[in-house]
């Protein structure tokens, strides 16, 4: 059977084999042009921004000037050279940088806000480590002048608390430009930094200071909110913002028992949903909580480090929101929020990437159906039509 086969291959003439090599080459070619590029377009160009509740009561052009438009996403834990392999980071980096130039290019945001831990490894890296990490970001989320990107420290970037030092601290506000207590406004909108693994409340240089931070904005914030006719002595100083309520941006999630109240697809695993989690660690402590909304009274929190998805209210009225994972690493369905922002209202949206498994399972059909080609073609595998002609003319003899 063997022999015969490689006699027919061999006596195959060049041109058909030659054809039939181009056709595979063009096949395996068309898988990886999809499942690599493609894809990402296909998936992200079904997302579409959010309306506003009281969009219908402006008119077009003064809609589209005076709402922001934002991506947020998180957990980005760009691998580093201690616990990356080659391939892992290959892979995942590569997902990641599709996802995030195909959002840009199809959504055109105004602004892109990273929720901490954008990377794996820079509580642990060496200087040149860190650097080499900081160039494969900047190639991954490029991006043009007409976008901002924000990024906020997470524990993976600084350390916890125990690890965190002013050294980490300042080279990541150093390459992002980050301060915890920044207020950052935009088309009137107020968004406060939070560098949450210094919440601590134990009285650590970095933590007064972030904390000494946080308080002055928080002042010029509140007095910023009150009506000209009301008077204040202590605002009498004071450097007048926009009126609108805060949004906080953090990476630690505020106050929570346990995930158990968290719904949706991309929320936490049923397994893991009922595990207390364990303050100043999987959240905020309830002091610190109870100090960031008493300080801001803010209008909406936005939060990642569980890579999971939650929605909660916070003293039944504040909605805290927290962004799952934006990497294949730390979820099979990893999403970013898209945001109409105005300095009076919000509308948000989810944006899911493209299912690691689904890629994975197009390529095993796309390898299986190769494997039947080339088994076809070389004679070892009897072709379907071939079959079902030998089993009628069987049927006919009898």
């Amino acid at each position: 059977m063997l022999s015969s086969s490689s006699t027919a291959v061999k006596n195959l003439p060049l041109k058909r084999r030659l054809c039939f090599l181009l056709k595979l080459v063009c096949f395996v070619s068309s898988v990886l042009i999809f499942c690599e590029f493609l894809i990402y377009y296909v998936v992200i160009f079904q997302c579409r921004w959010p309306n506003l509740k009281d969009g219908a009561h402006m008119a077009e052009k003064e809609t589209s000037a005076s709402v922001l438009k934002a991506i947020i996403l998180a957990d980005t834990h760009l691998l580093g050279e201690i616990k990356g392999h080659w391939l892992d980071k290959l892979r995942r980096e590569w997902q990641m940088e599709r996802s995030f130039q195909t959002a840009l290019w199809l959504l055109q945001p105004d602004i892109v806000f990273i929720l901490g831990d954008v990377f794996d490894e820079g509580k642990w890296s060496s200087p040149q480590a860190w650097a080499d990490d900081v160039r494969r970001f900047q190639k991954m989320f490029r991006h043009s002048v007409f976008t901002e990107l924000v990024a906020i420290a997470g524990n993976h970037d600084i350390g916890f608390h125990y690890e965190m030092t002013p050294y980490k601290v300042n080279r990541f506000e150093k390459v992002f430009n980050f301060t915890s207590g920044k207020l950052i406004t935009r088309k009137g909108i107020n968004f406060v930094l939070v560098n949450s693994v210094a919440m601590e409340g134990d009285g650590c240089a970095v933590c007064r200071s972030s904390e000494a931070k946080l308080v002055a904005l928080s002042h010029k914030l509140n007095c910023s909110q009150q009506k000209p006719n009301h008077s204040n002595k202590r605002c009498s100083d004071v450097e007048k913002l926009p009126a609108s309520k805060p949004i906080l941006l953090q990476h630690y999630p505020l106050y929570r028992k346990s995930d158990a109240e968290c719904t949706g697809e991309d929320s936490a695993p049923p397994e893991e949903k009922n595990i207390p989690f364990k303050e100043k660690y999987d959240v905020l402590s309830q002091e610190a909580s109870q100090k960031l909304l008493w300080w801001f009274q803010p209008r909406l929190i936005l939060s990642g480090h569980t890579h999971s998805a939650c929605e909660v209210l916070h003293a039944g009225k504040i909605p805290e929101i927290s962004v799952p994972s934006f990497s294949w690493r730390n979820r099979n369905n990893p999403s970013f929020i898209m945001g109409s922002i105005t300095p009076t209202d919000f509308s948000l949206q989810k944006c899911f990437l493209p299912f690691e498994s689904r890629v994975f399972t197009i390529y095993c059909a796309a390898g299986a159906l190769l494997v039947i080609l080339v088994l076809a073609h070389v004679q070892l595998l009897t072709p379907p039509f071939y079959f079902a002609q030998r089993l009628i003319s069987k049927h006919k003899a009898v």
